[in-house]
């Protein structure tokens, strides 16, 4: 049995008409939503009450006239658009709506949200008030658009405060590096590494704040270029491994036979990782050994696994402390902060990041014996093994088959950075001529041939982005090849590397410099078979 709908001439007692045009009249006098029926000429036949209620007319001042003198000037046309959509609309076309101002009987503007449909010759159409939502939606937009331009401003002065507070931590750095290779006297010795050490941790804490503001805004970019596993890893061993000597620990490294070679990824941000891990090893670590393990995994169909586990014999945690480990802002215990400082933002970091490249990272403690940190990233190889270990590398500064002292390029602003650079360079019987700003390096690199040209960023007049596009336009009218370019910058986050790439330097080295990290970068740049657009740490 079908049933059919009831229809009002079928209700038995003969009253559907008259019970239909009472249920019409009950339905428009009830409405919450204004309701609206018209000719094709736009004169209103009926009217719900509720245009009284909600915009001060009576019904009867509706009917017999049109609407379209009620509507904001602002939102005549794209009524009249609408109108013609409605009127034109075919079946099975989706219901589009619009959204407009009326005006009030008493002056002000409500914003209705109306749906129409056309039945023969006249359109029936109902309106509900969304001024309330409309002014949260724009508020909401506004409020995004002021939160943005809080952030851009944010970044803005965080990097200006890492220029400004690199800027003379690179002196510091630089020169006590230097120092330390004098001759000095053990209470010399005592003092300089004590400075050294300071200004690392200085240095520690402007790195910190910078990437977790990143991360907070989600604006830390990870990198897939291709880099040596040994090369990325090399900075935080050796460095740490003098840290620990130097405390009088052990130091072991243990190397899967295969965990070499070229992977594809961000080494910048996994040296980074490595080199947090390590930090804390040495710094909670009183006596006993560091253990470094590094593997790599190669399941058949995926991409490679590299594997490092950082194993200490120091002061460890309890399980209630494993819990918030992670956390930014957190360390052990209250007393960690007083006994070894630090700002408890090192291992947030490590989260972060070893996360944002589709890994994990596990730790696992004993209180007093010691603490274990599992770090497992996803990166596939970018050269196989048999082609890895066939290249040919060059170890010595010399670089490149040169038989004569390299020729170096400075251009940087800042006497105290001059300096450093000579001392380091000196050392090693390295030329250095020395431009005062992008002009004058310009200038000497048209009038001479350098092996290799170290660019600060940031200087006044001409900057080193603008000097190194020049340069290079320099080299592409001479039909040379390309002169390797070392980017020196205070300027430290990712975008300043991806800017000084675009402009055509090879390398990115972010200061404060040390001796390690200079030498680092112009080998990179200078020896066959490295590849160019990198970033040391």
């Amino acid at each position: 049995m079908t049933c059919q709908p009831l229809e009002a001439s079928a209700r038995p007692d003969g009253a559907g008409e008259a019970w239909s045009e009472v249920d019409l009249g009950t339905f428009f006098d009830v409405s919450l939503d204004l309701l609206v029926v018209r000719e094709l000429d736009g004169t209103v036949v009926k009217a719900s009450a509720s245009w009284a209620t909600l915009l001060g007319y009576r019904p009867d001042e509706i009917e017999g006239r049109g609407l379209l003198r009620l509507i904001h000037p602002e939102d005549v046309a794209a009524t009249r658009h609408s109108i013609v959509e409605v009127e034109t609309r075919r079946p099975g076309d989706p219901v589009l709506g619009q959204v407009n101002r009326y005006r009030h009987k008493q002056g002000h503007y409500i914003t209705l949200e109306w749906r129409a449909q056309r039945h023969g010759d006249r359109i029936y159409a109902v309106a509900r008030d969304v001024t309330d939502k409309v002014a949260a939606e724009r508020d909401l937009i506004e409020a995004k658009a002021a939160a943005e331009a809080a952030s851009h401003a944010k970044s803005d002065f965080l990097a200006n405060m890492s220029h400004e507070i690199r800027t003379p931590l690179n002196g510091v750095i630089g020169i006590v590096d230097a120092l330390s290779r004098t001759p000095l006297s053990p209470d010399q010795s005592e003092m300089v590494a004590l400075i050294a050490s300071s200004g690392v941790t200085l240095e520690r804490l402007v790195s910190d704040i910078l990437d977790v503001s990143k991360i907070e805004a989600g604006q830390l970019d990870l990198e897939a270029r291709p880099f040596d596993l040994d090369e990325a890893l090399a900075a935080p061993l050796d460095v740490m491994r003098l840290r620990a000597e130097d405390k009088g620990l052990d130091f072991v490294v243990r190397r899967a036979p295969d965990a070499r070679g070229m992977f594809m990824g961000d080494s910048t941000r996994i040296r980074q990782v490595l080199g947090n891990l390590l930090s804390n090893a040495v710094k909670f670590t009183h006596e006993g050994a560091i253990t470094v393990s590094i593997a790599v995994a190669e399941p058949q169909g995926g991409d490679a696994r590299v594997m490092f586990t950082v194993e200490d014999t120091g002061v460890g945690f309890d399980s209630d402390h494993a819990a918030r480990l992670f956390d930014r802002f957190n360390q052990a215990d209250a007393t960690i902060t007083r006994r070894f400082g630090g700002t408890g933002l090192g291992l947030s970091i490590c989260r972060s990041l070893v996360e944002m490249m589709g890994g994990r990272i596990a730790a696992s403690s004993t209180p007093g014996a010691g603490s274990r940190f599992e770090v497992d990233i996803p990166l596939s190889r970018a050269a196989s093994l048999a082609d890895y270990d066939a290249r040919e590398r060059t170890t010595t500064l010399a670089g490149g088959g040169l038989d004569r002292p390299l020729r170096v390029l400075l251009a940087e602003d800042h006497p105290t950075n001059q300096r450093v650079v000579q001392l380091i360079l000196g050392a090693h019987a390295a030329e250095v001529v020395i431009a005062e700003d992008g002009a004058q390096a310009v200038a000497a690199f048209a009038e001479d041939r350098f092996d290799v040209v170290l660019m600060d960023m940031q200087m006044p007049g001409m900057d080193g982005l603008t000097a190194t596009r020049e340069i290079r336009r320099l080299e592409a009218v001479r039909g040379s090849a390309p002169t390797p370019i070392v980017m020196l910058s205070a300027n430290a986050m990712p975008e300043h590397r991806d800017q000084s790439r675009e402009a055509g330097a090879d390398i990115h080295v972010p200061k404060p410099i040390t001796a390690a990290t200079l030498l680092a970068g112009i080998l990179a740049v200078t020896s066959q078979g490295c590849a160019s657009e990198q970033t040391t740490a």
